[in-house]
């Protein structure tokens, strides 16, 4: 861990309400079982820290659901995103390396993340379906985070990750009563958090890495998507609620606008192209696209993981699809 500091839980939470002068502060809030990030009110003092990933990415907050991309119009609001899960801030690795290529920049995108503080957070309570450990990527902060806290004992530990966090940091310091992190606090978090991946590992036991299920998509052939494509309706929740999908239409609109908005491969006529040729007409075709996108294609495009294990896809599925199943599935057939 890089040097800790904490805090008192009451003066954390007032200099984030000080803070909201300042910025647009998002804090993770819970509504009946699932987690949302909502705007920082008085009524947030027990926002939901250390509790596995908000129902939205975060990748919403830098690629708007629509937006103008000739005549920008939106506002780019200053934010400080607070409890962004590991599985989200992995997914940044991909998202940056598509937006952020030095050859042609999304302007609008690079401006969301410049203008965001990412507050990453430990999770010590996960969901029945998250499983990023099967990929290689650990249930805490890592990378693309400008300050990690964890909640322990009334107690907000803190660590400083880049420049951006260091001058946030150096606002909280201060205004407010911050000491080194306590020992006894540290070694706490240590062992929460081998215990939170035994429980990830021990619930997944079953399923393929990451290489070793693009290996089996390759050569899974059609039974399997046609067999577990059967009850999809082509919502195309799965992609929307991905962390890493960001297919887009272009829609041109008079007086020289031009909307950017969110597509899903899942949607009927996705590929469709003139004279009404659709390489992806069949529902299992498109259905099987989506992984061989996920775990094949931008991955050696971009040598980025395009799943980050966070299951959302498996919660939001109206037909009850679990590609976990799938690939447990394929891996027990060989």
């Amino acid at each position: 861990m890089n040097p800790s500091f904490q805090i008192h839980k009451d003066e954390w939470f007032a200099f984030l309400h000080k803070s909201a002068d300042t910025y647009n502060v998002y804090v993770p809030v819970k509504f009946n079982n699932n987690i949302e990030y909502e705007l920082l009110n008085g009524e947030q003092e027990d926002m939901a820290l250390n509790i596995a990933r908000p129902v939205t990415p975060l990748k919403t907050f830098f690629l708007p659901v629509k937006e103008n991309v000739v005549i920008n119009t939106s506002i780019h609001n200053k934010n400080i995103i607070v409890g962004v899960p590991s599985c989200d801030l992995h997914a940044l690795d991909l998202l940056d390396k598509i937006y952020l290529d030095e050859r042609f920049i999304d302007k609008s995108y690079k401006i969301n993340r410049e203008n965001s503080i990412l507050i990453g957070t430990d999770c010590f309570e996960i969901h029945e379906n998250c499983h990023c450990v099967s990929y290689d990527i650990n249930p805490y902060p890592e990378n693309n985070h400008d300050i990690s806290l964890v909640s322990v004992n009334g107690e907000i530990i803190i660590s400083v990750n880049t420049d951006k966090g260091k001058k946030l940091f150096d606002e909280l310091k201060a205004s407010f009563t911050v000491k080194e992190a306590e020992k006894d606090q540290i070694d706490k978090i240590l062992e929460k958090r081998k215990e939170i991946i035994s429980q990830l590992k021990k619930n997944n036991k079953s399923l393929p890495g990451y290489q070793e299920t693009g290996k089996l998509i390759q050569k899974s052939g059609d039974e399997p998507w046609e067999k577990h494509a059967r009850t999809c309706v082509s919502c195309g929740a799965c992609t929307t609620i991905c962390p890493t999908c960001t297919c887009f239409l272009l829609i041109d609109r008079p007086d020289f606008e031009k909307v950017r908005q969110v597509d899903a491969c899942q949607y009927p006529g996705f590929e469709r192209i003139a004279a009404g040729e659709d390489p992806l007409k069949k529902k299992y075709i498109r259905f099987r696209n989506r992984y061989l996108c996920k775990y094949i294609w931008k991955p050696e495009q971009f040598s980025s993981k395009a799943c980050t294990g966070c299951g959302r896809c498996i919660d939001s599925c109206i037909g009850n699809i679990s590609k976990n199943e799938i690939f447990i599935e394929m891996a027990e057939k060989g």
